[in-house]
């Protein structure tokens, strides 16, 4: 595991902690790391489905109802390149682009921003164990 993978992935499991012991109604039904597992064309997202208890009915009658919840956890880089591969994905008339260049250059930024997102971290734990951790 690199330094992004056990940065998000504790960070994630902190969060599943939190939610469990702050929010009791909350059960994590599954948990996908897609940053320990990169998707073959760059995509990088920790992802949590949960089941949420409301006194609410839900659809079908129940009360309590039940309903489940996404929780995608990225960092800006990651967000902002899914955003960008969505658009290239599901954009209807993209004639005459190049897909498959555009199909590797995605990959190209996703491994350069994953890379940023490490410079990044690596310097904001220089200046936190400089500062005692303060905000």
């Amino acid at each position: 595991m690199d330094v992004q993978e056990a940065v998000i992935t504790s960070s994630a499991a902190r969060l599943s902690a939190l939610l469990l012991s702050s929010l009791p109604q909350l059960d994590i039904v599954s948990e996908k790391d897609y940053i320990k597992n990169v998707k073959p064309n760059g995509y990088r997202s920790y992802h949590m489905i949960l089941t949420v208890e409301t006194p609410y009915e839900d659809v079908s009658g129940s009360t309590p109802g039940h309903y489940f919840a996404e929780i995608q956890l990225r960092t800006v880089a990651m967000d902002t390149w899914a955003a960008v591969e969505h658009r290239v994905k599901y954009k209807k008339d993209l004639t005459g682009v190049n897909l498959e260049l555009i199909t590797s250059e995605l990959k190209r930024c996703a491994d350069e921003l994953a890379s940023s997102d490490l410079s990044m971290q690596a310097i904001r734990n220089m200046i936190d164990s400089t500062s005692g951790g303060r905000q």
